[in-house]
């Protein structure tokens, strides 16, 4: 039997699992009182913007898929806001920019959060909008325990704050520099909230009319409003000089989520559900394809040939995503290609018993790859890159997940991120940050995911469905940046060929690589690189002579993932939570 940190939850009435107790909760009070998954879900993501702000926040995005039993599919909201369209190549060159920087106002896409939680909620859910937003507004404003890493994480930009960032200073560092575990409020996020309800319900009567009139103060009252001003303010980024950002009103006033259908492929008699190549989730579907013929079982779980066959499956899914992977709004990505088995067939013929060291994009339909150029950006010390993750220590966090099942046969699975306290300044008087997602676009203009005006960065973000026969069974995901649909993968392996529950598959030890460029500014490569937690005797050092770069890491510090299932048979909902970090948490009855 696998060893588990916890037991798998298991109920009949609903199950939430997110990375943060209070977010999950939350969540859970929301299934009590009535609501389902989706009212939930909804409930806690705007938690998570108040009690992880280092992670995610109100002007972030969320991808979000999704089973709504009255419709019987599967289904996307894509809550990921495009680029302003004032902002090109060439408005990049003339700041004196090489690339787009990994922290301020440059980097701002349209808050797509909000956009793609009120779609949500409107459009499955039965909740109204000042209910669900009840549970943000008390802890913004009456306090919640702070996180040891949101400490860390202030302090490592204190002296960026102080100097040029005041109005981040003024939410997060007002009485100095906060304590772990202190009662901390952000009493402007709570008014933004609370205002945002209050022209809601004074707008419209009806339901689905108050959650509209929401969206109208955000994008195009006084949010938008508040946006924009900030936007026309220099401030520092981490390219060492000041700009400002390119985030207009009309930009935010165009903006919908988007409602899609989802990309899909079968294996083994499973359908993983994903997002479009807008978003990575595409990589997990390749990686299911170019793994589909081998008895992954016969070697073992986690023996040395297990973690070199999908290291390597990984590596050319990812190398693929590096070359063809883009907003499909504006160019073909090749998708039916990529995801054919003819294609897998092919790439899979370049696997070998040695860990490859070169980026090897396919050809698929005889197209030919086309891998970015960059150029080398200037990154100056002190001021937060990316995620910031590498100063964050062992656990690599960057954004944050909920899932949620309910007893009606709705399951839903939402990844929120962007927005982080540490990586945009705070909108003054708003009480949270714009995202940095436009580092993710690159500037060569021959490639699908170059930056254009009103166009989608392919982002990280992939939370994940799986159907069994049909059937929905699984809701999961996790945060980790370029590593999601890697550590996701190794989970529903686990689950799905070697038959561990859902807490045993999350609690197993963890493995990726960085072998590709990262999504995050500066976009750092490490061919031939392996992280591993700690594996069996022998399993390291095996592939350490087939050529894999193994670094070892703590035990219990890759992944945190979230996952939520169902057995539509006998109804029975299950829920499990990831111990890495000490904060996610899975709820149930």
């Amino acid at each position: 039997m696998a060893f588990t940190t916890r037991p798998e939850l298991r109920g009949t009435f609903g199950v939430v699992s997110s990375t943060h107790w209070l977010a999950s909760q939350c969540g859970m009070a929301v299934l009590d009182r009535g609501g389902n998954a989706f009212d939930a879900a909804v409930a806690a993501g705007f938690v998570l913007q108040v009690v992880e702000p280092h992670l995610n926040g109100l002007g972030g995005e969320v991808p979000i898929v999704l089973w709504d039993s009255t419709r019987g599919r599967p289904e996307v909201i894509c809550g990921q806001g495009p680029a302003p369209s004032s902002a090109t190549i060439d408005r990049i060159h003339e700041m004196g920019l090489g690339e787009v920087p990994g922290t301020g106002l440059v980097a701002a896409c349209v808050p797509g959060a909000f956009g793609g939680w009120m779609s949500l909620l409107r459009d499955h859910g039965t909740w109204r909008f000042a209910d669900v937003l009840q549970f943000a507004i008390g802890y913004a404003e009456s306090g919640y325990p702070l996180l040891p890493r949101i400490v860390e994480t202030i302090a490592m930009v204190e002296p960026l704050f102080r100097e040029h960032w005041p109005s981040s200073a003024q939410v997060y560092l007002e009485n100095g520099l906060p304590r772990a575990g202190q009662r901390f409020r952000n009493r402007d996020l709570a008014s933004t909230y609370r205002r945002l309800v209050r022209e809601a319900v004074s707008s419209a009567s009806g339901r689905e009319e108050q959650v509209d009139a929401a969206m109208r103060a955000f994008y195009t009252g006084f949010v938008a409003e508040a946006i924009e001003l900030h936007c026309r303010t220099e401030l520092m980024d981490s390219s060492g000089t000041t700009h400002r950002g390119l985030v207009a009103g009309e930009d935010l006033a165009r903006f919908e989520a988007h409602h899609e259908p989802p990309v899909t492929a079968d294996f083994h008699g499973w359908t993983v559900v994903k997002c479009g190549p807008w978003s990575q989730g595409p990589v997990f579907l390749q990686q299911l394809r170019l793994l589909e013929p081998y008895d992954l079982g016969g070697p073992g779980f986690l023996s040395a040939e297990h973690i070199h066959l999908v290291t390597e499956c990984a590596k050319l899914a990812f190398a693929d995503r590096e070359a063809w992977y883009g907003d499909p709004d504006f160019g073909r990505v090749p998708l039916d290609e990529l995801l054919s088995r003819d294609y897998a067939d092919e790439r899979r013929r370049i696997v070998g018993d040695r860990a490859s060291l070169e980026l090897r994009p396919g050809r698929p339909g005889g197209l030919e790859p086309h891998l970015p150029r960059r150029s080398a950006q200037k990154v100056t010390p002190g001021h937060w890159t990316g995620t910031g993750s590498k100063s964050l220590g062992a656990v690599r966090g960057d954004t944050v997940h909920v899932a949620v099942a309910d007893r009606h046969g709705n399951l839903v699975a939402c990844t929120p991120s962007g927005g982080w306290l540490q990586s945009s300044p705070v909108i003054p008087g708003l009480g949270f940050c714009l995202g940095t997602r436009a580092q993710m676009f690159n500037l060569d203009p021959e490639h699908p995911n170059h930056l254009e005006g009103g166009k989608r960065p392919r982002t990280t973000l992939s939370p994940s469905l799986a159907l069994r026969e049909g059937a929905p069974r699984l809701a999961f995901g996790t945060p980790g940046g370029d590593q999601q649909d890697q550590w996701t993968l190794e989970f529903f392996l686990a689950h799905a060929v070697f038959g561990h529950d859902l807490q045993a598959a999350i609690d197993a030890p963890m493995f990726h690589t960085s072998h590709f460029p990262s999504s995050f500014a500066p976009h750092e490569a490490n061919p031939g690189r392996l992280h591993s937690e700690p594996m069996a005797h022998g399993v390291l050092e095996t592939l350490r002579r087939r050529g894999h770069d193994v670094v070892e890491t703590q035990a219990w510090s890759l992944g945190r993932t979230c996952a939520v299932g169902v057995d539509p048979e006998t109804g029975i909902l299950a829920a499990a939570a990831n111990p890495r970090g000490g904060q996610a948490y899975a709820v149930g009855r």
